[in-house]
């Protein structure tokens, strides 16, 4: 169960592929220097495998516990949060203005990867207070601001965000909670929520809920939901805490996986009415929680990723230790490790190219978003800005797929010890499960990427990324080392397939039914040539920094991940192409 940060990988990826190098000696990654890199990482890896991994086992086993309304978690759980809050991990790339440390979105996507490795339901409860202060920092009036954004920035308080309903799910636009206006300017709030991460905790002495509602005259569907703070306590002028607010805690949902992260059901308005401020303009809070919703489904996707590497290190470790059957070569009589048996060796390179791919998108993804604030002309941060909304569906849905199909394999890799819950296999394919489906399930990303990135009405973000791919991918038919070049030619193939595919599915808009259909594999299309496109490009500057004396280590696996992605996963582009293109939607 130890668990180790990959911290020379992580960099790598930051600085090769995601670009931060580059983008700090222009003057575009905010108060980051790049002599900061190294200790940030170092740091955070230590707290994660020191403190936080030796806790989610019992994590998985003991849970999050409800009492009268009340929701605990482990014991020294919340000294522990405590103790990373007042490091300042929390203002990680929140701005320094409210406290926090003012770094690009990267860094603070590579310190959640290294928190959600070590425990993935530690990490999803400043994953909201993170996206909350984004949420009001963009959207809500300076007094409040002033009230609540300071302490989500410390940690010393946190946040959640109550979107499901029961009846509703996905289908915000059939929410039922209402909003009714006071004549102090403040609404009472009334309905049930479903679902809630982190609804209810010990870790801080506040949570601050931001509730979608629906005002008396509201238009019908998504265009009449509106978005509020609502406390648990009410807050005093002098900014102490004053009375409870009217909400509870009603139930914990007993999941799958990640059982130390609280899911609730909140009920509010039992006696009256919870006390909630608007966020925004009235009917327009679908628009200001989604800048919360896509940082949360950036970091969902980003837990993909996690859970794979936790695997793959798992996986590894007990592949160099278990000793069954006899390797090619090795003496008769002897029992090999099983890391010798190439079956094993296939199944761990396939691993750590999945891991290495996904940490690529998840890293751009990131980077999109840093420059869509902090590239110097408006041009850049325009485009960048639609890149990040390009990026993001893949990454939430492609990423979190793909730590379940890694932690799988994990599983099996370990083989009868794998599906016994002492090795801590079996957890992490039960943690690994749940990503796919909430922060909108990734039936519902591959809908948005097609129909609201890629298809809109002029935007031309798809075709430009796609020429950006096909650009590293020739340049790599010229590279010296074979193995990029075996990559290059393989991503030219993949990119024809997603050009080809693009176009087929923008010559039938007319038809919604086989758009739809064809989503997912087309999601899966853009991410295949994604992963190829950027794990290529990182082998090309692998080859670089090796000639020029860089780790040697580090350079041949990004070099080796590289061509294995593209010979086992990439070179599936051309059949998701042909399912996308020839598909038949059959009576079920």
């Amino acid at each position: 169960m130890s668990y180790v940060a990959p911290v020379e990988s992580i960099a790598f990826t930051l600085n090769e592929i995601a670009g931060l190098r580059f983008d700090a000696a222009r003057g575009a990654a905010g108060e980051y220097a790049p002599d900061m890199l190294a200790s940030i990482l170092d740091e955070a890896g230590r707290f994660a495998s020191m403190r936080l991994a030796p806790r989610n086992h019992e994590g998985d086993k003991i849970g999050a516990r409800l009492n009268d309304g009340a929701v605990s978690l482990p014991d020294g759980w919340a000294g522990l949060y405590r103790e990373w809050a007042q490091a300042g991990w929390n203002g990680v790339d929140l701005p320094a203005v409210w406290g926090g440390m003012g770094l690009p979105t990267r860094l603070a996507t590579a310190v959640m990867e290294i928190w959600t490795s070590a425990n993935m339901s530690f990490s999803l409860g400043p994953v909201l207070t993170q996206g909350a202060v984004d949420a009001l920092v963009l959207h809500a009036t300076q007094d409040l601001q002033r009230t609540y954004v300071p302490k989500l920035v410390s940690g010393e308080w946190s946040a959640t965000m109550n979107l499901t309903e029961p009846q509703a799910g996905s289908d915000l636009g059939a929410l039922r909670t209402k909003a009714v206006r006071q004549d102090d300017g403040t609404y009472r709030i009334t309905g049930n929520k479903i679902f809630i991460s982190w609804g209810e905790h010990d870790f801080t002495e506040n949570i601050i809920h931001l509730v979608l509602a629906r005002l008396p005259d509201a238009p019908v569907g998504t265009k009449g939901i509106s978005l509020f703070v609502v406390p648990k306590f009410l807050v005093n002028e002098d900014g102490t805490l004053g009375a409870r607010n009217d909400l509870l805690c009603t139930g914990l949902e007993h999941k799958l996986g990640i059982h130390a992260s609280p899911t609730c059901s909140m009920s509010f308005g039992e006696t009256g009415g919870a006390v909630g401020w608007l966020v925004g303009e009235e009917n327009r809070g679908l628009n200001c929680m989604f800048t919360m919703m896509n940082k949360a489904r950036l970091f969902t996707g980003l837990q993909g990723v996690a859970v794979a590497e936790r695997a793959y290190q798992m996986a590894h470790a007990f592949a160099q230790q278990r000793k069954q059957g006899r390797g090619p070569g090795m003496p008769a009589g002897q029992s090999s490790p099983i890391i010798v048996h190439p079956d094993v060796r296939r199944n761990l390179a396939t691993m750590r190219a999945l891991t290495a791919a996904g940490r690529a998108i998840a890293y751009s993804a990131a980077r999109a978003i840093d420059l869509a604030h902090a590239a110097p002309e408006a041009q850049e941060r325009r485009r960048n800005d639609e890149l990040a909304g390009l990026l993001t569906p893949i990454t939430k849905a492609w990423c979190s797929d793909m730590g379940f199909h890694v932690a799988s394999i994990g599983v099996q890799v370990h083989g009868g010890m794998g599906y016994v819950e002492e090795t801590g296999a079996a957890q992490l394919l039960r943690d690994a499960r749940i990503p796919p489906i909430y922060e909108g399930t990734n039936g519902i990303q591959a809908i948005d990427l097609l129909l609201r990135k890629v298809l809109r009405p002029g935007s031309e973000v798809a075709q430009d990324t796609l020429l950006g791919f096909a650009e590293i991918g020739k340049d790599a038919l010229t590279n010296v080392e074979p193995d990029v070049v075996a990559a290059g030619e393989i991503l030219v193939e993949a990119c024809g397939a997603l050009e080809a595919a693009t176009e087929w599915l923008a010559a039938r808009q007319v038809d919604q039914e086989a758009l739809l259909w064809a989503a997912t594999p087309y999601l899966q299309l853009w991410a295949v040539t994604a992963g190829c496109a950027y794990l290529t490009q990182g082998a090309q500057s692998a080859v670089q920094l090796r000639q020029a004396g860089g780790a040697e280590s580090t350079c041949v696996v990004a070099i080796a991940d590289a061509r294995h992605f593209a010979e086992t996963i990439a070179i599936q582009a051309q059949s998701l192409a042909r399912t996308v293109i020839n598909n038949k939607i059959p009576v079920c």
